[in-house]
Formats: structure tokens, sequence, C-alpha cells
């Protein structure tokens, strides 16, 4: 039914090609991530463009809101690109990181294999 086809362990040249492709997808969805923070928080939070630079990369990297958004709709954003980027920085992370996941399980494949 599956054939055993072991490929060898790809190229260092290749497996760099691989994870500099990864890191700079990583980098574009980080910031199109961030652009929907800054300007939700400019837009809806009403925050001025500095805050909500300063509060959506806060968010996004995890550390926390540094600026207060006193009116509703902007709380509720805030809520919810919290929950999102949560969601966001673990997916950016397992995007750059895939290469390097996958090069260490084919390399125990090929061990175990031989």
């Amino acid at each position: 039914m599956f054939e055993n086809k072991n490929q060898p362990l790809a190229s260092q040249k290749v497996f760099m090609n691989r994870l500099f492709k990864m890191a700079a997808i990583a980098f574009f969805a980080t910031m199109v991530c961030l652009l929907i923070g800054i300007f939700g928080y400019h837009y809806i939070g009403h925050l001025i463009w500095i805050d909500a630079i300063h509060n959506a990369s806060m968010i996004l990297s995890g550390m926390g809101p540094v600026a207060n958004v006193e009116n509703v709709s902007g709380k509720l954003f805030s809520s919810a690109y919290a929950l999102f980027s949560g969601v966001a920085f673990i997916t950016n992370i397992s995007i750059f990181l895939a290469p390097v996941i996958h090069r260490f399980l084919h390399k125990i494949h090929l061990e175990k294999s031989s």
C-alpha cells in the first residue's frame, strides 16, 4: 500500500532557503496582524497613532495592554484583538519553526529506518 521511499535529508542550502521562506511568511503575517491592531485601536478605540502602535505591538507580543481604551466598542475590539493575537502569535511561531521540526523528524525517521 505505502512504499517506503526514504528521501535523503535536504542539503543545508535547501533547508536554509525553506527557513528563510517561512520566516518571510511569518514576518508578513505578523505585520498584517499588527496593522489590524493599529487601525483597530486608532479608529475603534480612538487612540492616537503612536498609542495605537504601542498597544497593538504589546498585545501582539503577549506583553499586555498599555493604553486605556475608554469606549465600549474599543474595549470589545481590544478583547477580540487580544484573543486573535494569542492565536496569531502561536501560528506565526509554528510557521517559522515548521522547517526545523520537519528536518528533525525526517532525520530521526532516516536514522530509525537504517
